[in-house]
């Protein structure tokens, strides 16, 4: 096929998860449900978070930024879907999938970066609870905050600018429910060897990184909490980290699920169904890990209804 310039791409197509027409009602549904749920679940966590002065410490400031960060992660890809199915359109502007490449990855990246955060932060209340005031400062959290939003936004518009100068064929279906950036690139006809090995080096650095620092975090955790003497400073010592262990392992598992059912299979579809697990169900799941895990979470919710 004759290579067309980006210019003078219009728009790709969102070939969802499905083609079937008997399956949009539901899928429309389902991702409405889920997209809902999402949303008012972190709306709740995040206002709870701020009418309580309790809650008003290093750990719940991180939370609540992730609670926001879910809301804007979902928001960045379900309501196009969702749109698509009700008009029975499946197009998406050229100028729409880059921001959407961009947001998708500027959010991935700054949920990423907050879970490293918080991991930090339960080492240090563990670890070293008589210094806790002393180093998590507001400013520090501040900071922490800051330089997560900064490397994610650089992130996301180095990845997006490369992509401008891809030209793109003809067949600009994209076999996902969102532009994601590894689909966008497959679709170009010029060379993508550059974009590829960004890519590559770009989420090995970024995406490491916090993951070996969560890593040493949980094991300096573990370490700490097995030299107590009491049975009750361990079990509270546990209980304090625990819906964050479950928060990352269900952040981490899911991602690490789809680039392996990425690389074990061939078929676009499957990859597509698999990166909702990513996408969708972590966000959609955390205000509930927190709220039923946290008994400081449960308190104020009591108090907020």
């Amino acid at each position: 096929m004759e290579p067309e310039n980006q210019t003078s791409v219009t728009e790709f197509l969102l070939l969802g998860l499905s083609e079937n027409p008997e399956w949009q009602p539901l899928l429309f549904g389902l991702f409405l449900t889920m997209y809902l749920t999402t949303v008012l679940g972190n709306l709740l966590i995040i206002l709870t978070i701020s009418s309580d002065s309790h809650l008003h410490t290093p750990m719940y400031f991180f939370l609540s930024h992730l609670a926001f960060t879910d809301i804007c992660f979902s928001t960045t890809t379900i309501p196009k879907m969702l749109v698509n199915i009700q008009r029975q359109s499946k197009s998406i502007s050229y100028t729409g999938c880059l921001t959407q490449v961009c947001f998708v990855l500027f959010f991935a990246g700054l949920e990423n970066f907050l879970l490293a955060a918080m991991a930090y932060d339960r080492y240090v209340a563990i670890c070293h609870p008589l210094r806790y005031t002393v180093i998590m400062k507001p400013h520090l959290c501040g900071l922490l905050i800051l330089l997560s939003l900064s490397i994610s936004i650089a992130d996301a518009l180095l990845h997006s600018l490369m992509v401008l100068r891809l030209s793109f064929c003809a067949d600009l279906g994209i076999a996902h429910f969102f532009c994601e950036l590894a689909q966008v690139i497959k679709l170009a006809c010029s060379d993508t060897l550059i974009n590829n090995i960004l890519v590559y080096l770009v989420t090995s650095i970024l995406g490491g990184i916090p993951f070996l620092g969560i890593i040493f975090s949980y094991t300096q955790i573990v370490s700490s909490i097995l030299r107590m003497p009491s049975a009750g400073g361990k079990h509270k010592a546990f209980s304090t980290c625990g819906s964050h262990l479950s928060v990352v392992s269900l952040f981490y598992g899911t991602a690490f699920g789809v680039y392996i059912s990425s690389a074990v299979t061939h078929s676009s579809k499957d990859t597509a169904v698999a990166s909702v697990m990513y996408t969708v169900v972590p966000q959609m799941l955390n205000p509930f890990i927190y709220s039923l895990r946290n008994k400081d979470m449960k308190g104020a919710l009591r108090k907020l209804i």
